[in-house]
């Protein structure tokens, strides 16, 4: 994990032909090409997903219509899927480039929430801004602790195996879970259907609202790009010395079903996205001229 203190000498302990670079920038042993893919296809998403909420801030600016074009649900349901997904990577022992992604994504949902919430209270001033603002600082605050909390139970806890059931039973070429790793794959689970479930009040504001106006299609154009990439790169990805694929892919199984769902749902809004914008640029929506 990248915020382990590791130490120099453990770079001995990769493969032969491992990349010295790639160890000391993210932990990680590159033994061939396709790590090395790998490394670069995650650095490239992580700059999709940076670069994705720009489009929609500027969107937000012109506009002025944040809090009718975007769902609520959707941001508060993209806000804890990333808070799941920061805990779940630090349990579960997930590539550093999955800890970066997750880190940088909270603090852009968080300022994608101030300014739905700062639009909102704008037009209609509320009692109820002083508990949200306390909510989001919790958020907040819980986001920066984590990462201390998480170093401290890995440096003071050992890594005991956890048996408890079939599919997660420890077998010849496979890497064995740990308890903190189990805990880690469930919150990893529950970050997978927060993500899935985020898009579908998006998707229903779009349809009662007949538009997606005031959404940026770079938003989700950006997150569709970022998330190919992604999953791409933790497939790419060689498995540990002794660790089957199979039991590769399963430690990795719920960032890649939400990463990959969301790809499906992101596509439903890109077609609702076309589908408004034909339907309001067609003749019989078009202003009469006067005679």
């Amino acid at each position: 994990m990248v915020w382990r203190k590791l130490g120099a000498g453990n770079f001995s302990n990769c493969p032969n032909g491992s990349i010295q670079w790639i160890w000391n920038v993210f932990g990680e042993c590159a033994q061939d090409g396709w790590d090395e893919a790998s490394v670069g296809l995650g650095l490239v998403s992580i700059v999709c997903f940076a670069a994705s909420t720009f489009p929609q801030y500027i969107k937000a600016c012109k506009t002025g219509n944040m809090d009718q074009a975007l769902s609520l649900w959707f941001l508060l349901g993209w806000i804890s899927g990333d808070s799941c997904n920061l805990i779940g990577s630090f349990l579960a022992d997930q590539l550093p480039l999955q800890t970066y992604t997750a880190v940088y994504y909270i603090l852009a949902d968080l300022m994608m929430l101030t300014l739905y919430f700062y639009y909102k209270f704008k037009k209609r001033p509320s009692l109820v801004s002083a508990p949200i603002n306390s909510v989001l600082l919790f958020i907040m605050g819980t986001v920066c602790i984590t990462p201390l909390l998480s170093s401290t139970g890995l440096e003071a806890a050992p890594r005991e195996l956890f048996r408890g059931r079939t599919l997660l039973s420890v077998e010849p070429g496979s890497k064995p879970f740990t308890k903190q790793e189990v805990i880690g794959f469930v919150i990893g689970s529950v970050s997978s259907m927060l993500y899935l479930f985020s898009r579908l009040p998006q998707i229903r504001t779009n349809f009662l609202r007949k538009s997606t106006e005031g959404i940026s299609y770079s938003l989700f154009a950006l997150v569709m790009l970022g998330n190919t990439l992604y999953g791409l790169s933790v497939l790419l990805k060689n498995p540990e010395v002794g660790q089957s694929k199979g039991s590769y892919l399963l430690h990795h199984l719920p960032w890649l079903v939400g990463s990959l769902g969301m790809l499906l749902l992101d596509t439903i809004i890109s077609i609702q996205f076309l589908v408004y914008r034909s339907h309001a640029t067609s003749p019989e929506h078009e202003p009469l001229l006067p005679s």
